[in-house]
């Protein structure tokens, strides 16, 4: 709403220069500015515009991760993440809005410096409360929302809601009253209401809030009072963070006690909470648990907690201002460090019942909600490292989330921090003389107990393998190994005979591979009982099988395998024994089954946005093409496959390279290196979205001769797909129904169609593709078509 002038002054300054920073007081409207502006100038960055929110990063060493994160990278090398980011940037044109930096603000100035220079075509649009100092940045002090016209001294109605602080304040008030209108009756209140507020943003919706118990004028002379009460004594306009200051605490002494509590507790979340959350960890010491749900609803009654809907469920959120205000009110209570003990309980517990319950119908629920959780996991982790004697807590929270890790694709985060809590442990329970110290902090470390440990070194080499850091695995699993047959921990001792077996078929010695996955299987994991170990070997013991040219038994232990997980109603295993049973049932002449099994595993990687996973499905796609004379789509695949093995930092395991081989030799055969060459730019060209909708056998996305779209669309078959069903007017819900796929991934999906369209609503979704149906129905009876 408003700020037309701001928005145009924005865009103007990034056609000028590559790093423009929006400077201003918390509540001003930077981050809105930046969204908007951006939503302005998308269509001139055809890699993308990415919001990268800092506000609730405390750790400035998970700054790289967070960008990464947001572009939805996934690291599966060993390679530093800045050189990760600058590969992946480098010869993209894509707009990085960087928001609320101001307290990473030198690392924020190091890392939008580097990127800059090392991505010619990158632009940063950065929001903070003062600039971040480097060559080229120009900022823009970001104004208040523009006030009624001073000169025209009782300006009707219609002229007042020209004003951008009175089209706000109107907005704000209809959603508190429906029938709000701005008349002459009001108008002089409304005018002096949104003068004395400064055209704060923030401030104006605090205010707005309480038309819910107050008239207009009463809310004037309230603020008044307020106001005049600050400000007494002084000659001197008041400035305008202490505008905003005294609204938040007229907001905060219009809460009950019990309300403020919550407020107070609720700040130590870092990205948001749940009513599950807020019930343990806010309940006690003067909230009862059964009244938290009415506290909450008390909270965002009065615009101190937002509501957001997620797939599953209902989460609440702090604008930043706000949360930093109630943090003030906690440390001032001396009840900081208790809450946050209590919130990295509560997530360190979480974590380990996922572990628990990971293999099992509602795994793809648990990782939607680490996935929303992430902020508040590194917040937990974070405490543990910054409390003397809590270094334990952070090697057992951090090893249960060992799939977590795997699944999202955060390989590098995962082992950096297994490898800070082990290096204080190793500190703490090595042979130095004298008491061990953290650097950082001064403090004595703890030593973790081995077992603990154990499962932590077996984790670490896992994570390592899978970015094919073998040298670094080896050296942990020395150690592991060593761990387990002093202590005898039959849960230890299976581990570290998967993830050995594990780095040995990853490196093509397959009969070492053999005998380790086949007592990691039977003797070990079978031993205890532990199902999630038993099909996580087997599966890798059903490749060595199959490499080994055992069909008989390879193609026993991949339906084993799907046997078991399918009882437990699995997805994410599934999908992977059924990508790797494709390839034997390929290999022993059944293309068709082959293709089926691909196509499913695919589908079952959506949820995770699993990029690894899908990489593997294409290959063999790929692969089974050439075998069946199709090179034009297999070098479409192989093409599509360079850009998708760097888009997550990895590449294709050694085991596997010589199918991508003698794909590529068939190929190239059969089309001749230009030909090969032309395919394969135009499956670089293609996205994540575009390569899976090629890959399933979708309506292809490029025309084979010019490489152009097919239709003037820019949306993928499965975005089209699902606009037309918005179109429908189907709820997301059922829009996931109908596509058998997860609400989140619907949200998803709608929300990509929006920021490539450009558009707000849902309604402009159905109006658009009406449009395009009559284009394309004129386009098809022009040539003739029936």
């Amino acid at each position: 709403m408003g700020r037309r002038r701001e928005i145009a002054d924005v865009r103007q300054m990034l056609t000028r220069s590559r790093m423009v920073t929006l400077t201003g007081p918390g509540g001003v409207g930077k981050t809105r500015l930046a969204s908007r502006a951006a939503a302005d100038v998308q269509r001139a960055f055809p890699d993308g515009v990415w919001l990268v929110e800092l506000a609730a990063l405390q750790n400035p060493e998970l700054l790289v991760n967070t960008v990464i994160d947001t572009l939805e990278l996934q690291d599966r090398t060993s390679r530093s993440l800045m050189q990760v980011l600058v590969d992946h940037l480098q010869d993209r044109r894509a707009l990085l809005i960087l928001d609320n930096c101001e307290h990473l603000l030198g690392e924020t100035a190091v890392l939008a410096g580097e990127l800059l220079r090392s991505a010619p075509d990158l632009r940063i649009l950065a929001t903070s409360r003062q600039a971040l100092g480097i060559v080229g940045e120009q900022t823009m002090g970001v104004p208040p929302m523009p006030l009624p016209d001073s000169g025209e001294r009782h300006p009707a109605a219609d002229v007042l809601a020209g004003a951008d602080a009175v089209q706000l304040f109107t907005d704000r008030a209809v959603a508190v009253l429906p029938d709000f209108t701005l008349n002459d009756d009001n108008r002089g209140a409304v005018e002096r209401i949104v003068r004395r507020l400064d055209g704060i943003p923030l401030g104006i919706e605090l205010a707005a809030v309480r038309l819910r118990v107050l008239s207009i004028e009463q809310l004037h002379d309230r603020l008044n009072d307020r106001f005049r009460l600050l400000s007494a004594g002084s000659r001197t306009v008041m400035p305008r963070h202490q505008t905003l200051r005294a609204l938040i605490d007229w907001s905060h002494a219009l809460c009950t006690e019990q309300e403020r509590l919550l407020w107070a507790r609720a700040s130590v979340f870092a990205d948001g909470l749940d009513l599950d959350a807020a019930e343990a960890v806010c309940a006690g010491d003067g909230i009862d648990r059964d009244e938290i749900m009415d506290l909450v609803a008390g909270l965002v009654d009065k615009s101190v907690f937002t509501r957001e809907e997620q797939a599953f469920s209902v989460r609440y959120r702090l604008l930043e201002t706000i949360r930093q205000y109630g943090l003030d009110r906690l440390q001032e209570s001396g009840d900081e460090d208790t809450l946050r003990g209590r919130h990295r309980d509560y997530f360190r517990d979480l974590a380990v019942q996922i572990q628990k319950e990971w293999f099992g119908p509602d795994q793809v629920t648990w990782f939607e909600r680490l996935r929303s959780e992430h902020g508040n996991l590194r917040t937990a982790l974070d405490f543990c490292f910054a409390t003397p004697g809590e270094r334990t807590q952070a090697l057992i929270m951090t090893t249960a989330l060992r799939y977590y890790w795997i699944a999202a694709g955060f390989l590098r985060e995962g082992r950096t921090w297994v490898e800070r809590a082990l290096a204080s442990s190793d500190v703490s329970s090595g042979a130095a003389q004298g008491p061990a110290t953290d650097a950082s902090s001064g403090a004595a470390p703890d030593a973790a107990p081995d077992d603990v440990r154990g499962l932590a070194l077996c984790m670490l080499a896992r994570l390592a393998i899978l970015q094919n850091d073998f040298a670094a695995a080896e050296s942990v699993l020395e150690e592991s190994r060593d761990l387990s047959e002093r202590l005898g921990d039959r849960a230890i001792i299976a581990q570290v005979r998967y993830v050995s077996g594990l780095a040995a078929l990853f490196q093509g010695r397959l009969p070492e591979a053999l005998r380790l996955l086949t007592e990691a299987t039977y003797d070990w994991y079978g031993e205890i009982g532990d199902e999630t170990g038993i099909v996580n070997s087997m599966m890798y013991l059903a490749i060595a099988h199959s490499f080994l040219r055992d069909s008989d038994t390879a193609v026993a232990l991949f339906e084993e395998c799907l046997r078991r997980c399918e009882a437990r109603s699995e997805n994410w295993f599934t999908s992977y024994a059924k990508c790797v049973y494709g390839l034997e049932v390929w290999r022993q002449g059944d293309p068709a089954r082959a293709i089926e099994l691909e196509h499913e595993s695919i589908r079952l990687k959506e949820p995770f946005n699993d990029g690894l996973g899908i990489a593997l499905c294409v290959e063999i796609l790929a692969w089974i093409a050439a075998d069946e004379d199709d090179c034009e789509r297999a070098a479409l695949l192989l093409g599509a496959l360079c850009t998708l093995w760097r888009s997550i930092g990895g590449s294709l395991f050694h085991y596997l390279k010589a199918f991508h081989e003698e794909c590529e030799r068939k190929a190239r055969d059969r089309l001749g290196a230009r030909k090969l060459e032309s395919f394969m730019a135009k499956g670089a060209g293609l996205d994540l979205r575009q390569t899976v909708a090629v890959a399933l056998g979708e309506k292809a996305p490029v025309d084979e001769t010019s490489g152009t779209a097919l239709t003037e669309s820019p949306l993928t078959p499965r975005e089209l797909e699902t606009a037309r069903l918005v179109a429908q007017g189907l709820t997301n819900k059922e829009i996931a129904a109908a596509l058998v796929i997860s609400r989140r991934t619907a949200e998803g999906h709608i929300e990509h169609i929006m920021n490539k369209l450009g558009f707000k609503s849902r309604t402009q979704i159905a109006v658009y593709i009406g449009a395009l149906d009559r284009a394309m129905d004129g386009g098809a009876a022009s040539s003739g078509e029936e």
